[in-house]
């Protein structure tokens, strides 16, 4: 049902009740036939919200303004920055572990709908009933780094919600004790954003990245919000001059029996668990998988392989029921090949590759293993076919962003691989994020 309202309002209120779950941390709902997505909803209850965007004539987004009927998973955010609008605890307004099962939901319709996979697929994968794991934690205190931005007086905060305005004075719930304590009394620069990283002893490290330079003029209209959005983002990514404000330039990080050295700056995983927990399911499905080497040992590829996590999870394990004769690691960031060169220094079964990961990989020995962990805009199809084309026994994908992982998994289908194995973990527990890591083997070798 809706409310009425001057159709000539700007801003238009409805009243409607979402009965499921979107990637993206809304809930869906409809009105008069037509998709409305909800941002702030449970599933299943009753809300009156505004409409901020109604552009398309295939659905609308809104925000809630007033629950009608709560849902009885409906709790108090115990994130105090995303109770006053920072983008960081998204579904914190939900029970935890409701949460989880909505997550659940989101991944089986996106490996339906998207992945193209039916009831019989899913079951052979064992995902019929998913369950979105935890990684030991209650929701709160699990993030070992964080990146936080300066306001104009040269205080550290959290991002609004899609904004730049940073939101001060109200801590988030995800970092570990102590992360981000006493800011306020360090000297920052206006503008500039901090790279915070608690090491292996729970040691802090804190560097300051430079404010990010103004974008070019350019003539008025000739350029869209989007673009203007990945015009911003890549200036942020950009070289910018840096600061060490607390502790050292890199942080110690354990996975097993090794240490790896990792710049403030770069890429680590955000859970404290989480590289050991992928690690570890990773060489189960490989295990289980029972692949058979073409030679006497196995060769894998670690594709977007950063410090080489996997890679060495890979070497110590028995594959074929003989230890690995090698991992070939392929990485773009040379930082990260930096700290995985230092690793495995000792190790000759390691060889790094910089470059692209699709024009990289076909001058690289053929396959027995495949692990690749791509970023959020997944691997895509001259990947997959590069991937595919080497013939291993079997396949690996990690897959940070539900929808683009359920779009891989049916390429690779499409070139013969058939999920053998599917988990999810809550890797970013009060936010809509979830980490999906699926098993494939090829289907001509009747695996």
């Amino acid at each position: 049902m809706s409310s009425p309202h001057d159709s000539g309002d700007p801003t238009p209120e409805i009243v409607v009740r979402p009965d499921r779950p979107a990637n993206g941390g809304e809930a869906v709902g409809r009105i008069d036939g037509q998709v409305v997505f909800v941002r702030g909803a449970v599933p299943g209850e009753l809300i009156r919200a505004q409409v901020v965007d109604d552009r398309r004539a295939s659905f609308r987004r809104a925000e809630v303004i007033e629950i009608l009927e709560p849902s009885p998973h409906r709790v108090v955010s115990p994130c105090d920055a995303a109770r006053h609008g920072a983008g960081c605890c998204d579904l914190g307004y939900i029970e935890v572990s409701h949460a989880r099962t909505l997550k659940a939901q989101i991944v089986s319709d996106a490996l339906s709908r998207i992945g193209r996979f039916d009831d019989a697929d899913l079951t052979a994968a064992g995902v019929d009933d998913v369950v979105v794991r935890s990684l030991g934690d209650d929701g709160t205190g699990w993030r070992v780094r964080t990146r936080l931005g300066v306001d104009d007086d040269g205080r550290a905060g959290m991002h609004a919600f899609h904004g730049s305005r940073i939101v001060t004075g109200h801590r988030c719930a995800a970092p570990t004790p102590g992360l981000v304590d006493g800011l306020d009394d360090l000297a920052l620069t206006p503008g500039a954003e901090l790279a915070i990283v608690a090491d292996m002893h729970g040691r802090r490290h804190v560097t300051e990245l430079a404010p990010v330079a103004p974008p070019a003029r350019r003539a008025r209209g000739r350029r869209g919000d989007r673009t203007a959005t990945q015009s911003a983002r890549r200036r942020r990514e950009s070289d910018r001059a840096q600061r060490v404000v607390e502790g050292d330039t890199t942080a110690a990080h354990r996975v097993g029996d090794r240490v790896w050295q990792i710049p403030v700056t770069a890429f680590w995983q955000a859970h404290r668990a989480a590289p050991g927990v992928y690690a570890d399911t990773i060489v189960g499905m490989i295990a289980a998988a029972g692949v058979r080497p073409r030679a006497g040992a196995a060769v894998a590829w670690d594709l977007y392989g950063g410090a080489g996590i996997f890679a060495a999870a890979l070497l110590d394990q028995e594959i074929g029921g003989a230890a690995p004769a090698g991992v070939h690691v392929v990485e773009s960031d040379p930082l990260a090949l930096a700290s995985a060169a230092e690793t495995f220094a000792d190790d000759d079964r390691v060889t790094l590759h910089r470059g692209e990961v699709a024009t990289t990989s076909a001058a690289l020995p053929s396959p027995d293993v495949v692990v690749l962990d791509p970023p959020r805009t997944g691997a895509g199809a001259a990947v997959i076919d590069a991937v595919t084309d080497a013939d291993p026994g079997v396949i690996v994908h990690v897959g940070c962003d539900v929808g683009r992982f359920a779009r891989d998994l049916a390429l690779f289908a499409e070139q013969g691989y058939r999920p053998r194995d599917i988990r999810a973990f809550d890797a970013f527990p009060l936010t809509h994020h979830v980490e999906a890591i699926a098993c494939l083997v090829p289907a001509h070798r009747g695996m």
